[in-house]
């Protein structure tokens, strides 16, 4: 075999070592990419395990509405920090509105967001029963000034169980530190077991009168 035949061949050689070389990179990055986000989602998720885990705990044997409503509020705050706490819960063909401000409320025209809500936009997200983004509940019947509201970040957590929804829980803040999909997830983990401590509640204030 002749130099330069040889170099040839050793060119195709290192060639196509270097293309195997490029694949088993890229198969390596892809698999790393694969663990890394696995592992981020097994943090998420005993994240919200803990959160709804204490959450339980710290309102079990609450039998009085007003009282769980208040201490909800105020775990779900401190995982939404800076964030305002309303529940709307419905009551017959009306609802109540359970308000629970942030130290730092956010103002929309002397009024919080909450005011917003038309008993046409409270039956529209009721009955949705999903989460709501601000785009959704200007879709079933919100009121406001959408240049102002669009400064803020905002989502309704429903309040379900068998039969009628018993209302949502509204959360909102500064659009400059949106709520992240993470916060939603873990208010909506602890709904239906809150929801189920709401029914009670009532159950037992009817049971009482």
């Amino acid at each position: 075999m002749d130099p330069k035949q040889r170099y040839r061949r050793l060119r195709l050689l290192i060639s196509k070592l270097n293309k195997e070389r490029k694949k088993q990179t890229k198969k390596t990055d892809i698999l790393c990419n694969d663990l890394i986000a696995a592992q981020r989602d097994f943090i998420k998720r005993l994240d919200t395990i803990s959160f709804t885990a204490n959450f339980y705990e710290t309102i079990a044997g609450i039998t009085e509405l007003s009282s769980l409503i208040l201490l909800a509020s105020k775990l779900i705050k401190d995982e939404t920090a800076d964030a305002n706490v309303a529940f709307f819960l419905r009551q017959g063909d009306k609802f109540e509105l359970h308000i629970f401000e942030s130290t730092q409320p956010i103002l929309l025209e002397k009024q919080g967001l909450e005011n917003c809500f038309t008993p046409e936009a409270v039956d529209n997200i009721c009955k949705s029963n999903k989460v709501c983004t601000l785009d959704d509940m200007f879709a079933m019947g919100l009121q406001g000034n959408l240049t102002r509201l669009n400064e803020i970040s905002a989502a309704t957590i429903p309040l379900s169980q068998p039969g009628p929804s018993l209302g949502f829980i509204l959360i909102y803040r500064s659009a400059q530190n949106k709520l992240t999909a993470g916060e939603l997830n873990n208010i909506a983990a602890i709904s239906p077991g809150l929801s189920r401590a709401i029914a009670s509640c009532r159950v037992l204030c009817q049971s009482a009168g």
